[in-house]
């Protein structure tokens, strides 16, 4: 594994770029890119110059097993996604569910854990094929009792496994207008981790600057997402649910849809962030081939960087 100190070519020191794997095989839509072997993803991201990856699918989720696999491919783990219900359930049970997860997390050397509300969503049982209007929306008493669990949960997190929380803003979920985020966060100790994530917030109908401008210091976690406009005209004015927005295209690698990643970079090497910065972007890899998107991704990303120093 690389020193944890390095920072990626371009970038500043102790800043990381990293890439996910949902360009090659989605999560939940397991007939996009479900005939990928996870040798083929971990090879390319290598090629394309990142330094890690998150957690998908297809990896192994054990550290005997994951950490030879990474190594083959010098990358390292920079987080995972884990599919929390405290929208709808308490802190104990909650916590027995967490344990796996945070023991792999810990072994890799991880410092946050991306944490999805997964409770509370929709009144389905596949939620994510529901038209995004169905969204649940809590209650302003009920996102306060939300951030009290979520509170509780990040303080055990630390004190157990030394590792803290990085809630991830969704649509379809608890937290995903700009006014809810301010619900849930201005509930919380300062302590509890923010990820920013660029592509939910454009497509959630807000600037992804005003999470940098009121939670700067919050945010340990950075999902770099592009959006096409164009595409999410039509999710929006059609009702399409999220999974079909994917299928659609609405997101996208940096560099290929409208958002402007300068502010990002510029409160990265502004601001002292320290941490990873992972290119994710939900697209059919037989419309977006993979290593390309990603290639041009990570050219972006440091094109906006380099912009800082010309600016300078």
């Amino acid at each position: 594994m690389m020193d944890e100190t390095s920072g990626s070519a371009g970038l500043p020191p102790n800043v990381r770029l990293g890439c996910s794997p949902l360009s090659w095989t989605n999560d939940v839509l397991e007939d996009l890119g479900g005939e990928t072997p996870l040798d083929q993803c971990l090879s390319e991201i290598a090629a394309a110059g990142y330094e890690g990856t998150e957690l998908g699918r297809k990896y192994p989720r054990n550290a005997e097993d994951l950490t030879p696999v990474l190594q083959r491919h010098h990358l390292a783990l920079a987080s995972g996604w884990y599919s929390g219900r405290l929208g709808e359930r308490d802190v104990e049970e909650e916590w027995a569910d967490v344990a796996s997860h945070a023991q792999l997390l810990r072994a890799m050397g991880c410092q946050v854990m991306v944490y999805g509300e997964c409770g509370a969503m929709a009144p389905s049982a596949a939620p994510l094929d529901e038209p995004m209007s169905r969204r649940l929306k809590l209650s302003r008493e009920a996102l306060r009792d939300y951030a009290g669990r979520l509170g509780v949960f990040d303080a055990m997190l630390r004190a157990r496994y030394g590792i803290r929380l990085a809630y991830h803003h969704h649509l379809m979920m608890v937290a995903e207008t700009f006014p809810e985020i301010c619900q849930v966060f201005d509930a919380l100790s300062a302590e509890v981790g923010l990820l920013l994530d660029t592509g939910h917030a454009m497509a959630a109908g807000f600037d992804y600057r005003r999470l940098i401008d009121r939670y700067g210091a919050r945010i340990c976690h950075i999902h770099l997402k592009d959006v096409r406009p164009a595409v999410l005209e039509r999710v929006r004015g059609d009702d399409l649910s999220f999974n079909e927005a994917v299928r659609t295209g609405v997101f996208t690698v940096p560099g290929d849809g409208c958002i402007d990643f300068g502010p990002l970079a510029a409160f990265v090497a502004q601001s002292g962030y320290q941490g990873w910065m992972v290119v994710e972007a939900e697209q059919d890899p037989d419309k977006a081939p993979p290593l390309a998107a990603v290639m041009r991704a990570r050219a972006h990303i440091q094109a906006c960087f380099a912009g800082l120093l010309v600016a300078g």
